[in-house]
């Protein structure tokens, strides 16, 4: 057998690279149809985004009452999510995310687009950051029937989980900079930050450190150009030359984490930058006693996982 497609190359918890540059992801890879779900009566479909690069993402939406001849009904938030997996695994069609999502979007009564990014290693960044951008900017023209007939535009929401919630601060960061623009009318409202994907150079008090340890390893393979090592300011928003979180394009954040969370350190160190940036917006945090990273979406039903959706529900109602 040739070496080149059994030796391997680069070997993590995650994923491996073998010689031949074959990737083999090691989970996160199963799959699950969009439909209706019968437990929330939650409706999804799959819709192709840009044919281009491929980019596609689930929509999702609640049960609708009929509304009788001459009523409006009320047009819905909408949620854009992006999923986690260390922005090398997952999917937005994963079992973990679909239960999770169909869960919210018939909780809040929102609409969702579940973003399927490209991953790296095959697709390193900027590409996540350019599709999750493309994906905004499709949402916020009500490109689809159901978003244009039952969305608001005027209060998008960006949401996402670890790798996710890393891809959500730097859309974020690119609305608020000016380095792109919605369509006339659509408002990021909202920022929610689940379990962040963040690191730095210097440790930081409570930083676990096999994570930080994780993350050097993976983060060239995420981001080839980052010169600037774990300081890249796209994993680190607080390090030297990084945009300031003054320019967070939205008005209200969320920021959460958990006690036994791998990245609370950071998350936290995360939330008390932007509260001391001067950023004009309204900032919350929450932190679940005694889970770990991404326990929500695990351990649905569990305590701690019912008071964050509860949380998450109530900032997207402006509560």
């Amino acid at each position: 057998m040739d070496p080149a497609t059994t030796e391997l190359r680069f070997d993590t918890p995650l994923l491996r690279i073998y010689n031949d540059g074959r990737v083999e992801r090691l989970f996160g890879t199963e799959t699950t149809p969009a439909g209706f779900d019968g437990a929330t009566g939650v409706t999804s479909k799959d819709v192709v985004i840009d044919d281009a690069t491929g980019v596609s993402a689930r929509l999702y939406i609640p049960d609708l009452p009929a509304s009788g001849p001459g009523h409006h009904r009320k047009k819905l938030p909408i949620v854009v999510y992006f999923h986690g997996g260390g922005m090398v695994l997952d999917s937005a069609a994963s079992p973990t995310y679909h239960r999770y999502l169909n869960s919210l979007v018939s909780k809040a009564g929102a609409l969702a687009v579940s973003v399927n990014y490209r991953l790296a290693p095959e697709h390193p960044l900027p590409a996540a950051y350019d599709d999750a951008w493309a994906a905004l900017s499709w949402t916020a023209s009500a490109a689809d029937p159901w978003l244009s007939e039952h969305g608001d535009v005027g209060r998008v929401f960006l949401a996402g989980d670890s790798g996710g919630a890393n891809v959500v601060h730097n859309v974020a960061i690119m609305a608020g900079a000016g380095q792109s623009s919605l369509p006339p009318g659509a408002t990021v409202e909202g920022v929610i930050i689940l379990h962040p994907m963040f690191s730095g150079k210097e440790p930081i008090d409570g930083e676990n450190a096999e994570t930080r340890e994780l993350t050097e390893k993976l983060w060239p393979l995420i981001c080839a150009d980052a010169e600037a090592g774990l300081d890249d300011p796209r994993l680190n928003p607080m390090a030297e030359g990084a945009p300031s979180l003054q320019k967070l394009g939205c008005r209200k954040l969320l920021v959460c984490s958990a006690e036994s969370d791998i990245v609370l350190a950071r998350a936290a160190a995360y939330y008390q930058a932007v509260m001391a940036s001067g950023w004009p917006g309204m900032a919350e945090w929450l932190e679940s006693k005694g889970e770990e990273h991404v326990f929500f979406l695990n351990k649905p039903d569990c305590e701690e996982s019912v008071a964050l959706m509860d949380r998450v529900v109530a900032f997207l109602a402006g509560n």
